[in-house]
């Protein structure tokens, strides 16, 4: 299914920036999330990934590391927890890997 077109005032409206993961934690009721605590500069965000599966050990792989985030999107509660954003998966060093748009 295609999915319809957006135009540049819909690409307005989405604020993504640069932010520097400062801490992956463990949800141990999910089998998919991880919590990422990542630091803007000016701001600090919780963001809710489902990463489990797709890394043997996210702590060890991205906490650290720059990625994109959406920080406008609409908070969304899983698990107790407070997702305030999204991330864009950073891809991996083994070029065998690819992904992009985590959530």
């Amino acid at each position: 299914m295609i999915k319809p077109m957006i135009t540049i005032k819909d690409l307005e409206k989405i604020d993504i920036r640069v932010g520097k993961i400062i801490k992956v934690l463990e949800i141990a009721e999910s089998d998919k999330l991880v919590r990422l605590e990542v630091d803007f500069g000016e701001f600090q965000r919780t963001i809710l990934v489902g990463m489990k599966q797709e890394r043997k050990n996210p702590q060890a792989e991205i906490a650290g590391l720059q990625a994109l985030f959406v920080v406008n999107l609409a908070p969304k509660t899983l698990f107790g927890i407070e997702s305030q954003g999204m991330f864009f998966d950073i891809g991996y060093a083994n070029k065998n890997h690819t992904g992009f748009g985590n959530t």
